[in-house]
């Protein structure tokens, strides 16, 4: 038989993750730079940090979503000249994008615009007690993606 108080737990925890994620996001779209949406953001923040180009079905997985929702986001970073896509010349059935500096100033400057939305709640519950919440998130997030 299984565990009610555990269930009412695990409840609990993944109302507070959805929750949070909503107010994140929210607060989140209200600083982003004027005509980026949500959605773009991290994929900005993703081609900023890795070095070189990706392919459309690596940038799919990397967030968890299929290739025709990244495809409709790519090209919406495109039309605002935030990325470039070109076609893999290995494989012309597939395309490589990489950030153009116009996406990567945009990006940088949602970057300054929720830093202070983000690091402030964190400073207030301290880093130690941030730190320790982390690893339990993080191995959720293994699990479900596992």
């Amino acid at each position: 038989m299984a565990d009610p108080a555990g269930h009412a737990v695990a409840v609990t925890l993944f109302s507070e993750i959805l929750t949070n994620k909503q107010l994140i996001r929210n607060r989140h779209a209200r600083v982003l730079t004027r005509g980026m949406e949500i959605s773009h953001f991290p994929v900005l923040n993703h081609l900023a940090r890795v070095a070189g180009e990706r392919r459309t079905a690596q940038l799919a997985k990397s967030f968890h979503v299929t290739r025709g929702a990244i495809t409709n986001t790519l090209r919406r970073l495109e039309a605002a000249g935030y990325v470039h896509i070109r076609p893999d010349w290995d494989d012309t059935r597939r395309n490589m994008i990489a950030i153009s500096p116009a996406g990567r100033t945009a990006r940088d400057a949602a970057m300054a615009a929720i830093t202070p939305m983000i690091a402030d709640p964190i400073r207030d519950r301290g880093e130690d007690r941030v730190r320790a919440s982390l690893s339990v998130l993080r191995e959720l997030r293994l699990r479900l993606e596992g």
